[in-house]
């Protein structure tokens, strides 16, 4: 399975959105300063999970995700497509 991610900066409110295989993973490597674009900006908590089936249609997904303003993707975070609202 492939994941597309949101984390939000508990510093700052900012949104970072990507995607992987293994989101636990990412999140450390966020908090551990290894990413570089959001080194320095966090800590990051995660606030966003969509699962998919193929690597691609994960990519397709961040890709739209990347050009939605805060609004949207703050409505997104309440929606049943985010798997952290299951738990």
């Amino acid at each position: 399975m492939y994941y597309v991610y949101i984390i939000e900066s508990r510093q700052s409110g900012l949104f970072y959105k990507g995607s992987t295989s293994d989101y636990n993973r990412r999140l450390d490597e966020h908090n551990n300063n290894i990413n570089d674009y959001t080194k320095e900006k966090g800590p990051w908590k995660l606030v966003f999970v969509q699962e998919f089936e193929s690597k691609s249609e994960a990519l397709a997904k961040e890709k739209r995700l990347k050009r939605c303003n805060k609004d949207y993707l703050r409505w997104l975070l309440d929606q049943p497509v985010n798997i952290l609202k299951r738990k």
